[in-house]
């Protein structure tokens, strides 16, 4: 069996064993829902009659910026499962068996991304009862956005978890790089609206860039902003990637 070959079956069983692990726990796929359900029932309807700047009706503003909240928090948590493997022995036992060191990462990314495009649908589903309307091809491909931004934040939460013993240690580093990276972003309001001080300071935050995209597609634009973004995700998966490889081949694990 060529490298190839068994990098994809390896990949694929590791796939398997985590996905069945979170279908066995279907309330964890609710419960990461909550916190831009939220926001989607109590401050959605505060913006409907409120000035956003920005092309397209309040939904097409805020239920992006949802899509990339929930991509941001819940990727970036995906580390614990890491850690609370390590404490019941499983990744010991991993490091003894032949699969490929990349399939065990690429495998969890996968679940990750899978994971994040069903939460996904259903929040836009959610939307649509709302008042959402937004073209088919823009929701799309704002989930293919989604699903890249999961798989980045992923790649570094497992690298992280993979130098701390307890969560202890994972959880304030986490946090303090999260809620800046949100307030920056434009999640809930875009940074138009910020002081020029702040909307400069946000744009060396690389999440602005998915949500101005993943809201250019649910208007329907899919030129320079988009490319942008794209451009931006694409690096940050590159970059994530290749940290979140080098950290999983020199463990071991």
């Amino acid at each position: 069996m060529t490298h190839p070959d068994r990098l994809l079956t390896d990949t694929g069983i590791i796939f398997g064993r985590y996905l069945r692990q979170t279908l066995r726990s279907r309330v964890s796929l609710v419960f990461g829902l909550l916190q831009p359900m939220l926001f989607l029932v109590f401050f959605g309807p505060l913006l409907r009659d409120v000035p956003l700047g920005g092309k397209g009706d309040s939904w097409q503003t805020l239920i992006p910026g949802l899509l990339i909240q929930l991509g941001l928090f819940s990727s970036a948590f995906a580390g614990f499962g890491i850690i609370m493997e390590k404490q019941y022995g499983v990744v010991e036992r991993m490091r003894v068996t032949p699969v490929s060191r990349l399939a065990l990462l690429l495998g969890r990314l996968l679940r990750d991304a899978l994971q994040l495009l069903v939460q996904s649908l259903m929040l836009v589903a959610a939307g649509v009862a709302f008042g959402l309307r937004a073209p088919v091809l823009g929701v799309v491909v704002g989930c293919l956005f989604v699903c890249v931004l999961a798989m980045s934040l992923a790649s570094l939460s497992y690298a992280l978890a993979m130098r701390v013993n307890t969560p202890q240690e994972f959880a304030p580093v986490i946090n303090s790089v999260n809620l800046p990276a949100m307030l920056l972003s434009g999640i809930l309001l875009p940074m138009s609206l910020a002081p020029h001080w702040l909307d400069v300071v946000s744009h060396f935050v690389p999440f602005r860039y998915l949500v101005d995209a993943v809201r250019a597609g649910f208007v329907g634009e899919y030129g320079g902003t988009m490319a942008l973004g794209a451009g931006v995700g694409l690096l940050l998966a590159a970059v994530s990637l290749t940290l979140g490889t080098r950290v999983f081949r020199r463990a071991g694990a």
